[in-house]
């Protein structure tokens, strides 16, 4: 078994009309033994970022705390909010520089520009990034994942299509995964505002 697959993970982010959503599973896991059902994966980076750090679950809480002081860092210094094509240039920059010895995460990146056009960003263990205009999944049922989301995605879903789209895909596709589940969360971020839902998953 990679590391990488160790504590157990499934996430998802997708493109709407003038909005964007991150959805991900609150398992934390040794393996096969379930450790918590209340793990967070999906961090606020600002009023219209969201990040999802995927894999190992000590590396997920220290990547979010380097993430949080280099954000810091750079608003203190510019003066001004970080766009999500400057965060997830950071997060690449992040993970690379360490990449002989890596972050065990695949991180994904979910945000609205200075227009309130969707921005969505893929990146491997060691910063390669990959930037999408529909979808982008991570984590240890990516096949589930991408397989649901080419069956429901459509292009320009309206924040509640939106939701419902991600959370019938994640549903399905931790159903059939031993290592991620047990209940979800969406968070649906428009110009407006971020609204975030809880989802009640199998508990088996």
């Amino acid at each position: 078994m990679s590391i990488l697959e160790y504590n157990g993970a499934a996430m998802i982010a997708m493109a709407g009309k003038n909005c964007v959503g991150i959805a991900a599973d609150r398992r934390l896991g040794m393996q096969a033994q379930t450790v918590s059902c209340n793990f967070q994966k999906v961090f606020s980076v600002s009023d219209k970022i969201y990040v999802g750090l995927a894999g190992l679950a000590s590396d997920v809480q220290t990547l979010h705390q380097l993430l949080e002081y280099r954000l810091n860092l750079y608003e203190l210094n510019e003066e001004r909010k970080m766009s999500p094509q400057v965060f997830s240039t950071l997060l690449s920059n992040v993970l690379y520089s360490k990449r002989f010895g890596p972050y065990f995460i695949e991180p994904i990146v979910a945000g609205l520009d200075k227009d309130n056009k969707p921005f969505l960003s893929g990146s491997d263990l060691i910063g390669a990034t990959v930037s999408t205009d529909d979808f982008v999944v991570s984590g240890t049922c990516t096949g589930n994942l991408f397989g649901m989301c080419e069956t429901l995605y459509k292009p320009d879903l309206e924040p509640d299509q939106l939701f419902e789209t991600l959370a019938q895909a994640l549903l399905s596709s931790v159903d059939r995964d031993a290592l991620s589940g047990w209940g979800g969360v969406v968070h649906i971020i428009t110009p407006t505002g971020v609204m975030t839902k809880e989802l009640k998953g199998r508990q088996d």
